[in-house]
């Protein structure tokens, strides 16, 4: 077997992105406002007075993981950014395997993403307009529209997810302003749902399982190193904004919605029937019926915007294994144009549109099914590239400090990887809270990680058998490089 031609294309469109864009792409990647209204209430079901908090240690957690994070971000910049990472903290092999995981996962979260706006957008106007239209028919518009947008220059998608953004947090501000404007709930507003003894209650290890999934898609700042304004500055700065005001803006907005309710009476709400439309109903009352309205749709913007930024982030996986020779190496081109990965963009909407038709020839519900599944699986498969790349910070670091401080490059890195090792065993233990579905079917979803690393690990090794010097460029090329 010869050894695969370098690419040397001019790579990436360098220099595009800055701070102010990288959180606009990780923080919509988030989605805040679909997290909060579609999935806080499950959180507050599950665990009550103890969600805020759960939320809040969550993103403690994942503030720790960064510091390691982002001070291996000074030194590699690569668009496969975990398996980048790993393969260089953790051996070849290893960052083969995660590649493979993380491409998966961000694949699986986006078509699920997807198939949720198309989901979204049939129901949203249906009650505005009285007309029915097929979620996957919405589905199908929106694939062509980020499609669109992935395929010109990024500035552009981080222009759009930058106003959704801004509009789908307001509408939650004017909420938690309304809610301040009368008072809190039935009982103001109470300090005492942060105390840390709620987290001995029942249900607590399900809404951690959430409250992590809440903040999927922070890591992919290092995605866009390649494509950012001095990245050891940009990468290390929109990492840290994005998680902290995630973590203080989910806390705070899941303990106003239970003051809303009042403390005492907030998990019974959330556990009835009107618990799916708690934040809605409660918007409502304390902030207008416009308001409200104003929700219904900017929720349907907020799963448009995710879908997109998970869509980049995929997009930019299947360039770099495609540009290293772990995938076909045409994935590895850019449009001479917009600078954009072409080949990975259209290869990632050919696939959402194979999900979406198998969705509907099968006949699947496309929320509970499609969207519940592919998430479940997909968040788990982040969480295990998260933990990885915090064990891939200590191994790169721990012969050559490199100047930075032991706190940040050996105990954050360990510290984060056994947390997130915890949480790992405890979404694989509810994961049914996440899929609603039956322990085989879950069994069927945490089996692709396992095989899909285990295929990206033989890969490299074959590499290495048959064209050592291809093997030595796997996880080295950055973008100065390429």
């Amino acid at each position: 077997m010869s050894e695969p031609t370098p690419h040397v294309d001019k790579g990436l469109s360098g220099g595009a992105v800055g701070t102010g864009d990288l959180v606009f792409f990780v923080v919509a990647a988030a989605a805040p406002l679909t997290v909060m209204a579609g999935v806080a209430p499950l959180s507050i079901g599950m665990a009550g007075r103890a969600a805020p908090l759960g939320y809040l240690l969550a993103g403690l957690l994942l503030v720790v993981f960064a510091a390691g994070f982002t001070a291996m971000s000074r030194f590699v910049r690569n668009a496969g950014a975990f398996y980048a990472y790993i393969g260089r903290g953790l051996g070849r092999p290893a960052g083969a395997g995660s590649a493979y995981v993380a491409l998966y996962s961000y694949n699986a979260i986006e078509v699920g993403l997807l198939v949720a706006f198309g989901w979204f957008t049939e129901s949203g106007f249906e009650d505005l307009t009285g007309v029915r239209v097929a979620w996957w028919i919405w589905a199908v518009a929106g694939l062509v529209a980020i499609g669109v947008l992935g395929y010109l220059k990024v500035t552009f998608s981080a222009r759009f997810l930058g106003v959704a953004l801004v509009l789908e947090v307001l509408v939650l501000l004017v909420f938690e302003v309304g809610l301040f404007a009368h008072g809190g709930g039935p009982q103001g507003l109470d300090l005492g749902t942060l105390s840390p003894h709620h987290l001995g209650g029942a249900g607590v290890g399900g809404m951690f399982v959430l409250a992590v999934g809440a903040f999927v898609g922070f890591e992919a700042t290092a995605i866009y190193a390649e494509e950012a304004r001095e990245p050891e500055r940009t990468v290390p700065r929109a990492t840290c904004v994005a998680v902290a005001f995630l973590a203080l803006f989910y806390t705070f907005t899941v303990w106003m919605i239970i003051n809303a309710y009042g403390s005492d009476r907030a998990q019974a709400v959330a556990e009835g029937e009107g618990g799916a439309d708690m934040v809605f109903t409660a918007t409502e009352r304390f902030a207008g019926a416009w308001a409200a309205d104003s929700m219904h749709v900017l929720i349907i913007t907020s799963a448009f915007a995710a879908t997109l930024a998970f869509h980049n982030g995929a997009a930019r996986y299947f360039y770099a294994l495609g540009r290293e020779g772990l995938l076909p190496r045409r994935l590895g081109t850019v449009s001479p144009r917009t600078r954009a990965p072409a080949t990975a963009v259209v290869t990632q909407s050919a696939l959402a549109l194979a999900v979406i038709a198998v969705t509907v020839a099968g006949g699947a519900d496309p929320y509970t099914v499609t969207f519940l599944w592919s998430n479940g699986s997909g968040i788990l498969g982040v969480m295990l590239m998260q933990a990885l790349a915090a064990l891939a910070v200590y191994g790169f670091f721990r012969r050559d400090r490199r100047g930075m401080p032991a706190w940040r490059v050996i105990a954050a890195p360990l510290t984060a990887c056994a947390g997130l090792a915890v949480l790992i065993a405890l979404v694989c233990a509810n994961l049914d809270l996440l899929t609603g579905a039956s322990s085989g079917v879950n069994a069927a979803l945490i089996a692709p990680l396992p095989v899909l690393f285990a295929a990206g690990a033989a890969r490299a090794l074959r590499i290495r058998r048959r064209a050592p010097k291809a093997y030595e460029r796997l996880t080295t090329v950055d973008a100065e490089n390429v």
